[in-house]
């Protein structure tokens, strides 16, 4: 459809209608044999890289020899809309969805499913240290939580966030926004930064859940924010980049693309890049938000880019990642892991790390970009 041109009122409703269709599809649990999937990232720790599998697993991967470990199986109810579902073919799904990337804070890693539950897991055993609610269920989880001073902070689907007690999982507070929470938190000094589906990105403070400001939007926020020198970027579904004040929520500029932004933006060197759902990413001045150049992946750029070195990577929904030179401003094909590509990439030590629907985690050269073996993360059963 890139190559069609249509009326200004046509192709608003057009990304109005793929937004609700996406929308429908993953925030349903089962439209018409479909159930959520999952897209975790990875987070490293030392030599091991811990990711959320498709089987509904926390999974350890040993970089230097490929060992894994897995933990027990995430669990739901059987029942409810938005968690018991039949797959394709009848048959049920292999296990809860993980959207977020875990956390990694001591010797706990932190989890959350689409089960309603988060998790702390003993890093070297992948035993479960706590769970929240010890008893019953929240809404279903896709953001990612975050560790900072001793607490955890996470959004979830009831349209909250939830800040509890890093060591115990007692609750600490609680906040309400106005809709679904997907948007994953950012920590910076005392504020926690979150959008909603409400339209709202939120300042909080993270020692009481106090609200500082609110900024509103046109569109529902499922990226992370990105904090860089005392501005605040978040993309929205209204199709704006915007760039705000870190005291006030002030609005300092933005900037209009064709369509919604769904990840989270990477600032290097007073520039910020930010993929689009219209199939390019958008280089700004991180300081007036002119635009410095704008790149054609040819697919939607759904997943969280990297930086590794002068260079940032992003990986286009079909799966083929691309590398933009951030001193020249010149983009070049990296490589095609031939899989659809969702979830955040992960860099480390020159490789990127790409986890896919299929079970799959596929590592790339960041310099080279030559496409290496997989690992498996199916469980050895």
């Amino acid at each position: 459809m890139s190559g069609l041109k249509f009326k200004k009122g046509t192709a608003a409703r057009i990304i109005f209608l793929s937004a609700v269709l996406l929308l429908v599809v993953l925030a349903s649990s089962c439209i018409q044999g479909l159930y959520p999937v999952g897209w975790s990232g990875g987070a490293v720790s030392g030599d091991t890289l811990y990711v959320g599998s498709q089987e509904g697993k926390l999974v350890a991967i040993n970089l230097t020899n490929e060992s894994r470990r897995w933990s027990t199986e995430l669990t739901a109810p059987r029942t409810g809309f938005n968690f018991g579902c039949i797959g394709p073919g009848g048959g049920a799904p292999s296990g809860v969805a993980i959207y977020g990337t875990p956390a990694l804070s001591g010797d706990l890693v932190y989890l959350a499913g689409y089960n309603g539950k988060i998790y702390a897991f003993t890093a070297d055993s992948l035993e479960v240290r706590w769970l929240y609610p010890r008893e019953g269920y929240l809404e279903p989880v896709v953001s990612a939580p975050v560790v900072s001073q001793g607490k955890v902070f996470i959004g979830v689907g009831d349209g909250k966030i939830y800040a509890l007690d890093a060591a115990t999982g007692d609750k600490l507070w609680e906040f309400a926004t106005g809709d679904n929470v997907w948007s994953t938190p950012v920590i910076e000094g005392d504020t926690l930064f979150v959008g909603s589906f409400d339209h709202n990105l939120y300042a909080l403070d993270i020692n009481n859940g106090t609200e500082k400001w609110r900024f509103q939007t046109e569109g529902a926020i499922t990226a992370s924010p990105l904090v860089r020198e005392g501005n605040v970027y978040i993309g929205s579904f209204d199709r704006n980049l915007y760039a705000l004040d870190i005291n006030s929520g002030a609005e300092k500029w933005r900037f209009a693309a064709e369509n919604w932004f769904w990840a989270q933006a990477i600032a290097v060197d007073g520039t910020v890049y930010a993929g689009n759902q219209d199939s390019k990413v958008y280089a700004l001045d991180a300081a007036s938000g002119t635009k410095q150049a704008e790149f054609n992946l040819d697919s939607p750029a759904a997943s969280v880019p990297v930086q590794v070195g002068n260079n940032v990577v992003f990986a286009s929904r079909e799966g083929i990642l691309y590398r933009i030179n951030t001193e020249g401003n010149t983009m070049t094909r990296l490589a095609d892991i031939g899989t659809e590509v969702l979830g955040p990439l992960t860099a480390n030590e020159g490789i990127i790390y790409i986890h896919t629907q299929d079970l799959t985690l596929h590592r790339v050269n960041a310099e080279t970009g030559a496409v290496m073996m997989s690992v498996s993360l199916e469980s050895e059963e």
